[in-house]
């Protein structure tokens, strides 16, 4: 199979305001209602070659597997913690044909994963951070603040046994507990008037839907209209970090991170598009100190002693995280908080030794 995108030095790839440089035909960032965030610079980064094996740690709709398959005759596992996403997927023709292989489970678990699937090692992973648009728009997932539905934002379904939902949340944890949740993980300046009000109000009425809890943050965070029209929701902190928190998706990445330096041959490619300060800082900091530089330690990171930065695992083509497009945001706004950071395996040892 004849690849579209020409093998690239990923050094030499130049991003402007219309995207990669080596964009080129073939590429469909909007499927079946969904839009794959940045999907020609995730393609132009990961060259796909024939014989090459890829993940797609967060397969949502299978936008980046379906474009990576499309590109050479190489094999893809797409994982993914949703039911919903394994139960769609098996229509997906390329799924249908075995290029596409989907694994069950979080893809902080990817080596595990793949070992199960007989794979030791891979060319190149790509991972695409938090909630996706296919679960944001099922309002019975609880994810959304705009439409009513059950308060439960569990990536892995309603049914799930692994976590409880976000109502549980709200409804049993302390006063302090909610306020240190919801200012840790969504920045929530007025954590701790948000979280008196909930420990309030529940005693009249459980939090159980969407809208309840939407309603009450809107009732203490008084907004005044901005003059560009760019108001952000009042519930759009407290939502953010009720579902990291329930999805323990800041331990996720930490954890697939260092699965994504075991797993990567040397040459092998790593891809992550996040949307939100905290994600963006973990991998900054994670391939900052894997490419040798200077440990900054976050608080969701230990700090790495300089000891430990003898060897470089990665090296980076840019420091700088790539923004989408501007044409890319016009046709889709979710992808303006995006930010894409690239890094290349190197040949040097993992860090922390070889998994067994």
């Amino acid at each position: 199979m004849t690849p579209l995108f020409s093998p690239l030095s990923i050094k030499g790839l130049v991003f402007s305001s219309e995207g990669p440089s080596s964009s080129g035909p073939g590429l469909n960032a909007q499927q079946d209602g969904h839009y794959s965030v940045m999907l020609p610079e995730i393609i132009a980064v990961l060259t796909p070659q024939d014989n090459e094996v890829f993940v797609d740690g967060t397969f949502g709709a299978g936008g980046y597997s379906r474009a990576i398959a499309q590109q050479a005759d190489c094999k893809v596992f797409g994982i993914d913690r949703d039911p919903t996403a394994h139960a769609n997927a098996k229509k997906l023709p390329e799924v249908i044909t075995g290029q596409i292989s989907t694994l069950a489970g979080c893809f902080g678990d990817m080596q595990s994963l793949l070992k199960q699937a007989g794979i030791n090692k891979v060319d190149g992973i790509t991972l695409d951070l938090g909630v996706s648009s296919m679960q944001l728009d099922q309002a019975e997932r609880g994810f959304s603040f705009q439409e009513d539905g059950p308060l439960d934002m569990r990536m892995d379904g309603p049914n799930s046994d692994q976590r409880p939902p976000a109502s549980h949340i709200v409804n049993t944890y302390d006063e302090k507990e909610i306020a240190d949740i919801l200012y840790k993980y969504g920045e929530e300046k007025k954590s701790r008037l948000i979280a008196r009000a909930i420990v309030t109000d529940r005693v009249e009425k459980p939090f159980e839907t969407t809208l309840q809890l939407a309603d009450l943050i809107r009732r203490i965070i008084r907004q005044k209209p901005r003059k560009d029209g760019k108001n952000i929701h009042p519930a759009t902190r407290s939502f953010q970090a009720l579902r990291i928190f329930v999805n323990d998706e800041l331990g996720e990445l930490e954890r697939g991170l260092e699965a994504a330096e075991q797993l990567l041959n040397p040459g092998g490619r790593l891809a992550i598009v996040s949307f939100h300060s905290l994600e963006d800082r973990i991998v900054k900091n994670f391939l900052r100190e894997r490419s040798g530089g200077t440990p900054q330690g976050s608080r969701h990171s230990p700090t790495v002693e300089p000891a430990a930065l003898c060897k470089a695992p990665f090296s980076l083509p840019t420091k700088k995280a790539i923004a989408p497009s501007d044409k890319e945001c016009n046709e889709n706004p979710r992808s303006r908080s995006a930010k894409l950071r690239v890094a290349i395996r190197t040949d040097a040892p993992c860090t922390q030794g070889e998994a067994a």
